[in-house]
């Protein structure tokens, strides 16, 4: 769904067959007491939860964001966040949502994943909570909302029914070497594959019935950290992001590199490549200038590059599944919602 004002604005760039990336405008939504980790929106698009090194959880709504960014509210100030948990001792290093419920979950260095039902206006405590033995750097649900992966510093990702809590391990994983820990574990959209990303620079594909290897593309960010991995909505094609400051794309049937996204440097943290929700741009985090860096997904060319408007680089960055917005997390504590110009 292209609107106008991106239709006009892609006639009237002349830098190829390359779309432009419509104006953002931004808005400061909130504080955390410590760095901003990481960012997850709902599957439709309604909520977004922020988890941070203070160990506390918040949870915006986004009508409630669009309503404080309209530019006179009558009623006063709208506050976007709806919920507050707090129930980890260490930072929180992943978030998502249940596909079906009102059910957030997280992964924390506490090596535990918790359980937040945000239908109940006073619960500030999970209601479940899973002990795993690592710390968990990462969490997906299967789309079916009955199992979840974590990835933790363990090289293989750890399957958890989702309604007794079991734990299940591959039963044919691959050598992996000393430095194997999990950076990001995704699943497909149809739940058939899960892609892990590692701190050995390897991207890994998984069989999501079998929980087999089915590809390792060993040295994706050569000797540098893989940090994010994620799968397009057809399941044709990985995106991933390393240390090595380079976001690739990679064909999942043949294992071959179809693009590289250059030009936006991150060697420092868990730096995050994501698609926008049509899957027209990708959007990656330059640390050096603090900026939120854009290119064209099918061309590769480099269309935008904005301020963040953080002090000091982005951790994250976290794209609605379902509209023209998208969230930047930063080492400065803060949250920021960033939405299209219309």
């Amino acid at each position: 769904m292209m609107n106008v004002y991106c239709e006009i604005s892609a006639v009237q760039d002349t830098k190829g067959s390359s779309k432009s990336f419509p104006k953002h405008e931004t808005r400061h939504l909130s504080e955390h007491k410590n760095i901003a980790r990481c960012a997850r929106f709902s599957p439709d698009g309604k909520f977004v939860a922020t988890g941070s090194a203070d160990t506390s959880i918040k949870l915006f709504e986004i009508s409630k964001i669009k309503q404080m960014m309209l530019p006179d509210s009558k009623e006063g100030p709208v506050r976007p966040v709806i919920r507050t948990f707090y129930d980890h001792v260490q930072p929180i290093n992943d978030l998502d949502f249940h596909p079906q419920s009102t059910v957030l979950i997280s992964g924390a260095k506490d090596n535990t994943i918790k359980f937040f039902d945000f239908s109940k206006a006073t619960a500030k405590r999970a209601f479940r909570v899973i002990q795993d033995t690592h710390n968990v750097r990462s969490v997906s649900f299967h789309p079916s909302g009955d199992f979840l992966l974590a990835g933790t510093d363990h090289p293989i990702a750890h399957l958890y029914d989702v309604n007794t809590f079991q734990c299940y391990l591959s039963a044919n994983t691959p050598e992996i070497g000393v430095n194997g820990a999990i950076n990001q574990v995704r699943y497909s959209s149809t739940g058939g594959m899960y892609v892990t990303a590692s701190k050995d620079g390897a991207i890994r594909l998984w069989d999501g019935v079998s929980a087999n290897c089915v590809r390792a593309i060993a040295d994706a960010h050569g000797t540098a950290e893989a940090t994010s991995a994620c799968f397009t909505k057809d399941q044709r094609f990985v995106l991933s992001c390393g240390k090595d400051s380079a976001v690739k794309l990679w064909e999942i049937g043949t294992g071959r590199l179809v693009k590289q996204y250059l030009g936006a440097t991150h060697t420092q943290f868990r730096c995050q490549a994501v698609f926008n929700d049509t899957e027209e741009f990708v959007l990656s985090i330059d640390e050096p200038s603090n900026e939120i860096v854009i290119w064209d997904a099918l061309t590769a060319d480099k269309v935008a590059k904005w301020p963040s408007n953080h002090i000091g680089a982005p951790r994250w960055i976290e794209h609605s599944p379902t509209e023209a917005a998208f969230i930047s997390c930063g080492t400065d504590r803060s949250v920021r919602f960033w939405k299209e110009n219309l």
